[in-house]
């Protein structure tokens, strides 16, 4: 009896697992998102070219996961909070840019390109501003997980390790964004089934 609940339960937990992994890619498929190209592939890693993209962005922390205002700010903003009053579609990645301060980074929306082309509005919410993301050449890890600190430092370290590996140099000039996460999932979402990334912008 015991055996057969044990193999009930697993299977039973299979179907859920597949299930919300189905429901996550057809919820990342419903959203627009920043375009590349791939330079370069090996497993997890990539190089990969990107455009300038437009991005509204306000101040965080990486371990606050948005808990802290900062998503709320951005989804107020794409909700309506811009002197132009207007709705903008939500879009992947969420970009993480470390500005170059030991605790703080940069939380960024991608524009929808429609937007970036017709005029970026300006925000009326506090502490929330619009820039460009310069396009360029960056080697990307992809992991899963829940994202923070110390799962971005292992990611970015094992990054670094195939950049050497491959010969890629980092941008490390003053002018350069430094190190980049990106997230692709709603919060809700398990962690094993999360997309995450890493980028490194290269010379």
């Amino acid at each position: 009896m015991k055996r057969k609940t044990m193999i009930y339960l697993s299977v039973t937990a299979i179907f859920v697992l597949a299930g919300i992994f189905a429901w996550n890619t057809m919820a990342r498929a419903a959203y627009e998102s920043a375009e590349y190209k791939v330079v370069e592939s090996d497993g997890k890693f990539e190089v990969r070219e990107y455009p300038d993209l437009m991005l509204v962005a306000t101040t965080t922390k990486l371990d606050a996961q948005g808990r802290d205002g900062s998503f709320m700010k951005l989804f107020r903003y794409i909700s309506g909070a811009n002197e132009s009053d207007k709705k903008i579609s939500m879009t992947t990645p969420v970009f993480m840019e470390n500005d170059k301060e030991a605790s703080a980074v940069q939380m960024g929306f991608v524009m929808p390109k429609d937007i970036a082309v017709e005029g970026v509005p300006i925000p009326t919410g506090e502490g929330v501003d619009v820039r460009k993301r310069a396009g360029g050449r960056f080697a990307v890890l992809r992991f899963s997980g829940q994202l923070n600190a110390k799962l971005a430092k292992e990611s970015e370290a094992k990054l670094r390790t195939w950049m050497a590996t491959k010969g890629l140099v980092a941008d490390d000039s003053v002018e350069s964004s430094g190190v980049e996460t990106a997230g692709y999932d709603p919060p809700f979402t398990p962690g094993p089934l999360r997309r995450n990334e890493v980028l490194i912008r290269l010379k």
